[in-house]
């Protein structure tokens, strides 16, 4: 039997009852899919370090057939979590080295990322947060949330909040209205963004009553994060709509390039194209952050720049994102060049294009 057969329909798309029966431990797991003994070991194992949960509507979308499914590898834990690096750290971005008041990252001169929830839908097994998501101390509360606005309010650099988590949308939709309002009372801050996964993970959080909240504050920019063709369902296409058309909003998406998952060029042109057709702009595809038990995910820099390679050209410019690195320490992000520049002389570039024809341009 499908795992959404089990449940009435009214409860299967009621993104609360989600929440309240998301499965959080290896019993619950097991009583939905099948544990391999390595798994189940390496689960029991990696629960001292990373708190386990996901969605019944996320776990419907595992192939039982396929050990290696995208969709399995993204939240099943695997051994080399227990693995760590020399250069894998658990704050790898040097958020909390950048942090003026609690919840508020300000690490660029024009913008601040703000932290407003320890809470997702699913907790992805590459995230860079995972040294506190799941963890309900890590939760900025009321005054903290004020402390942060009056930050902004006195800070007219900062031109772009972006908000975060966890997952924001983890929050009412009273808080997500007071929280936008707040942003957008003060006249120095030129745009918003939200960064969530509850599109991916679970859509049914998109509701009209949400769609209305954010259309109040048009233009927002919303940033989605799909990973894989098989997340970007029916159900998930139709709220990613609702965003759109009720919600105003503006859609990007960012990838993470994942081993095993993503990291062809196949795959992420299905997935750039459904995006695209959706409405949704291909923003960013990060490489894996260099986070503690991490590094079973991530795809060597080389590899990411080939793959590139493979996009550009072969594909619509508006369906390829920019692919970045998040410096470790704190650095920020920076692109990853897919250098086409051969060789200069005194009175030419000489380029290489997407087919490996050489080309030349005159310097003047």
């Amino acid at each position: 039997m499908n795992l959404k057969d089990r449940f009435s329909p009214s409860d299967w798309e009621n993104w609360k009852w989600q929440i309240q029966s998301r499965i959080r431990n290896a019993k619950e797991l097991q009583d939905c899919i099948s544990l391999t003994p390595s798994e189940l070991e390496t689960f029991q194992n990696t629960n001292r370090f990373f708190e386990f949960g996901t969605t019944l509507y996320y776990l419907s979308l595992i192939n039982p057939d396929d050990p290696n499914c995208p969709i399995r590898k993204q939240i099943i834990p695997s051994p080399e979590e227990l693995e760590k690096r020399p250069y894998e750290t658990i704050d790898p971005l040097g958020e909390e080295a950048h942090m003026p008041v609690r919840g508020v990252t300000h690490r660029y001169p024009d913008r601040a990322l703000w932290y407003l929830s320890h809470m997702c839908a699913v907790f992805c097994r590459f995230c860079t947060r995972k040294r506190k998501v799941g963890k309900s101390g890590s939760t900025p509360g009321s005054e903290d949330w004020e402390e942060a606005i009056h930050y902004f309010r006195t800070h007219p650099e900062i031109k772009e909040v972006i908000l975060s988590g966890g997952d924001p949308l983890s929050l009412s939709d009273g808080k997500i209205e007071y929280l936008l309002g707040a942003l957008r009372s003060i006249s120095s801050i030129n745009h918003i963004r939200i960064h969530s996964r509850y599109p991916v993970t679970l859509p049914y959080r998109i509701t009209e009553d949400l769609g209305d909240v954010l259309g109040k504050f048009s233009p927002i920019y919303f940033v989605t994060h799909f990973n894989h063709p098989m997340e970007l369902t029916q159900v998930a296409k139709e709220r990613l709509n609702l965003l759109r058309e009720r919600g105003k909003v503006i859609l990007l998406n960012q990838s993470v390039l994942l081993k095993g998952i993503n990291d062809s060029p196949e795959v992420l042109s299905e997935l750039n194209y459904a995006l695209t057709s959706s409405g949704v702009k291909p923003y960013y595809l990060h490489q894996c952050d260099e986070v503690f038990g991490s590094s079973g995910f991530r795809v060597p820099i080389q590899k990411g720049i080939e793959i590139m390679k493979s996009l550009r050209g072969y594909m619509s410019g508006i369906t390829v994102p920019s692919y970045v690195i998040d410096l470790n320490g704190g650095g920020g992000k920076i692109p990853l060049p897919t250098d086409y520049l051969e060789k200069t002389d005194a009175e030419h570039y000489y380029f290489q294009n997407y087919q490996g024809r050489s080309f030349s341009v005159p310097k003047e």
